[in-house]
């Protein structure tokens, strides 16, 4: 398989800051509607590496490809075949429910009719058709959570780069959110996730451990915890990452 058959192929992908080198060399492949984990410790590379595969930072060298496009050469094709999610949610809190669908949409190129269309079935399959109207600011942080992954992925992106999109919400909202990237990935989309929540590098197929810039350990859960002898990903984590330089 070449770079075009993958949804992501990165390889020797490397960012430097002056002497600081952000991401180091790194190399890997993502399938087509895999869930693909990316770990590692706050100042591990991985915002920096995100950046590059989202065409908004280009690489010092190294190269990459998200959905078939070059991220040096198409980084606008590269936009608009991705969709985009962060714990912050990019939600418009003064907005209505029904008004950031509207935004978002027209954002992604959606037709009036086509935003009437998946709006509706978007209500439908989130049980907010009652909350069409209502504020975001006054909805409780798991509607939101819902509601931002959907104007992530509305337009049906290729791709869909989640940034810790669990962080700060309980566990039964996690799970419940996992239950949509599950439902998003078996309908084709690429899933590729950043968490500090290391039971839910578990729900991944593959996953990969950054460490100060560079890619230390990649594969599936079980293989991983297979090879380091160990029962859970946190142990991995630790073993893997236990001489890290850069972090908290």
């Amino acid at each position: 398989m070449n770079s075009h058959d993958y949804a992501i192929s990165v390889k020797e992908l490397t960012k430097k800051f002056g002497n600081f080198t952000a991401v180091d060399h790194i190399s890997f492949n993502v399938a087509k509607g895999e869930i693909f984990g990316f770990l590692g410790a706050n100042g591990a590379g991985k915002t920096t590496a995100m950046r590059m595969l989202c065409g908004l930072s280009f690489p010092t060298s190294g190269q990459g490809y998200v959905a078939g496009c070059d991220i040096i050469t198409q980084s606008e094709q590269i936009k608009r075949r991705i969709g985009y999610m962060s714990q912050k949610f990019s939600l418009y809190e003064s907005l209505s429910v029904s008004e950031n669908l509207r935004l978002f949409a027209t954002i992604y190129g959606l037709t009036d009719a086509e935003i009437n269309r998946v709006s509706q079935q978007l209500y439908t399959d989130l049980e907010m058709t009652d909350m069409q109207n209502t504020l975001v600011k006054d909805i409780p942080v798991g509607w939101k959570q819902k509601l931002a992954f959907a104007t992530a992925t509305l337009h049906r992106p290729d791709v869909v780069f989640l940034d810790e999109p669990t962080g700060g919400v309980d566990p039964v909202t996690r799970r419940r959110f996992w239950e949509l990237i599950y439902e998003a990935s078996s309908e084709g989309m690429t899933i590729f996730v950043t968490t500090h929540y290391l039971d839910e590098a578990e729900y991944c197929n593959r996953l990969s451990i950054m460490v100060d810039g560079r890619i230390e350990a990649l594969d599936s859960p079980a293989a991983l915890k297979e090879k380091y002898h160990v029962g859970t990903m946190d142990e991995v984590f630790r073993i893997v990452a236990k001489d890290a330089r850069r972090g908290d």
